[in-house]
Order: C-alpha cells, then structure tokens, then sequence
C-alpha cells in the first residue's frame, strides 16, 4: 500500500502570535526539521490563509496554515544499470553527457532511474560529500535539460571542484532555441534570480532577494520564428537561462515552466507548428563544460554534440523558414 500524503491544518492563537512560520512548524506536531519545513515551503507544500509564505513569515492571530506532509522517501539511493555516455573518466572525475528526462539524484518523486543511480552502478568510488542520495554530485541539471555534467570520484576532488564553482572557476556554455527573432546578435543579461514572490516552485528577476546572476548570449542561427542561441553562464543561479531569457521576451521552446506555447498558435505552417508542439521538453543543451582537473591541475574543455531532438527540430525550422529570414552563424564556435 503506497503512503498518501497528509494535510495538516494549524489556526494561530494569540498566544502564538509573531512567531516565525519556520520555528512554529518546526516546534508543532507536523515533526519536521526546520531545514524540512524550509524544504516544503519552497515546494509550494505549504499555505498561509491560502497563500505561499515565506520562511521567515511572521505569524498573526487566526492565519490558517495548511502543510501537506508527502511520504518520507528511502534516504538511500541505490545502483541501477542505467546505459551512461561518458565523455571522459579518471580516478578523479567522471564527465557526463545527460539526457533530457534524466533527473540528476533521487527526490521525492522521482526515487529511482536518476544519474546518481546509474552511477553508483557504473563508478562504486564516488565522493560521498554529497550524502546518501546525492554522491559525487557537484553540480546539477534540469531534468528536461541535455548535456554535460561533472561528477567527484573522491572526497578531495569533490572539494577542489566545488571551490571552483564557488568561484566561478566552472565556465559552461549552452545551446539554446528561443521565440523570436532575437534583436541584435550578441549580448548580456545582468539581472538577479531569486524565488517568484508568488510561485516558490519557480525563478524570477523580480525577487526582492534575488542573487546577481549574468548571462552572455550569442546568436548561432536564425529561422524567424525561433532563434539557435549559444549562451554562457557567469554564475549559476537556479533555471537561470531561462529565467534570464525570459525576461527578455524570449522563452525556450519547450519549457513548460517558463516558456510561451500560444506562440505556436501563430505558426501558420501546419508541419512545422506539429513539429514545435511534439517538443515537450525545453529545448536547452549544455554544450561544453570547463573545469580545472582536481589532480592533474590544468583546465580541460568538454563538448557534447547537440542532441538528435534539436537537430531535428532545427532541420525542420531551415525546411520551413524563407531564405530572407535565415542567418546562419558559423556552427560549434566553442573557443569564445
């Protein structure tokens, strides 16, 4: 019998008033940790007179508070034969080429089949930094994003790659294509990224504690409707490319989250706007990945090819795009 998840309904009273929303649960029947109640708020599980709160949310006489308590998933992730592109491997560090719908480590509700599963099969040495369900894990993918991704064999490579992306010593590069016929051929995107002062599950650049996040984008290729864009991250805040995209007026085809499907809508070629709503996940590539080697002590640069599903799709978008509207940019420019 599979655990149903459990609402739990609180009312504050007098007495209870001023406390911080984070300390109340933590202290209530609920039997949370606070980093478990931080957990859930920032998952939408959890309701203030039917609002998303913030952790830090004072509390007033008669708010009503509603936390859905979800199962407790096994804190342990197990080995699974998972069929891995490995682009390169020592006894320091593995490189990855993801696929898109593989979800980097084990979470509620995606408990098995992730990267981390596949490689506790494959590596039986990785860094244990990252815990039980998070081992070797330095950096992180979306599910829906293909492409490269660093995993630590060892505790001390763990370390040493971690200080990098702390500082910003990790440089990765992404293909992307975006709605619309993106002005201009190069450019930055300098806004902060924080939490969505309604949606917590999503990004914004109009949090009031959003961290500075840049972005340089480039344009590889262009088909009027959409736009092939290379782009490179300075830091890496969460669903940054998208979010930074976004805010400009062009959505990633495919994103569910952040994306536009009613620009589909205005695609008069009937093969082609198939073709765009047969592409159901965000069409975003993490081309190359450069890192410092945690042993070898010199930088190295990976690429991983874009995906067959983008290829088809841009295949498709050349097909169906009139000559005047095309402008290619020189294909895999990855020196820059």
């Amino acid at each position: 019998m599979v655990e149903q998840a459990e609402k739990i309904n609180f009312t504050i009273n007098k007495s209870q008033c001023g406390q911080r929303l984070d300390i109340y649960l933590a202290q209530s029947e609920a039997a949370l940790s606070r980093s478990q109640v931080k957990y859930a708020i920032e998952e939408g599980d959890v309701l203030v007179n039917d609002k998303v709160p913030k952790v830090g949310q004072r509390l007033k006489e008669g708010d009503v508070i509603i936390l859905t308590k979800k199962p407790p998933v096994e804190a342990k992730a197990v080995a699974q034969e998972i069929p891995l592109d490995i682009i390169y491997e020592d006894d320091a560090v593995i490189v990855i080429n993801k696929p898109a719908g593989m979800v980097v480590h084990p979470a509620p509700g995606n408990p098995e089949k992730t990267l981390v599963n596949a490689l506790l099969y494959h590596c039986h040495d990785l860094s244990g930094i990252g815990g039980v369900l998070r081992p070797g894990i330095v950096h992180r993918l979306d599910k829906d994003t293909s492409g490269l991704i660093v995993a630590a064999k060892s505790d001390e490579a763990h370390r040493h790659l971690s200080k990098q992306f702390e500082k910003h010593d990790v440089h990765k590069k992404y293909l992307a294509l975006v709605w619309g016929d993106v002005k201009g051929n190069h450019g930055e995107i300098l806004e902060p990224v924080g939490r969505h002062p309604v949606n917590r599950k999503k990004m914004s650049t109009k949090s009031r504690h959003g961290k500075d996040a840049l972005s340089l984008w480039k344009v590889r290729e262009r088909f009027g409707v959409v736009t092939l864009l290379e782009v490179e991250i300075k830091t890496g805040r969460t669903h940054q490319i998208r979010v930074h995209l976004l805010s400009r007026g062009y959505p990633v085809v495919g994103d569910a989250v952040y994306g536009n499907s009613s620009r589909i809508k205005a695609i008069a070629d009937t093969v082609l706007k198939a073709k765009l709503k047969e592409f159901n996940r965000q069409a975003l590539h993490a081309a190359q990945l450069s890192f410092i080697h945690p042993v070898k002590n010199e930088r190295m640069v990976f690429t991983a090819d874009i995906p067959q599903d983008m290829t088809d799709l841009c295949a498709q978008l050349r097909v169906k795009t009139a000559p005047a509207k095309k402008n290619v940019i020189p294909n895999h420019d990855e020196s820059g």
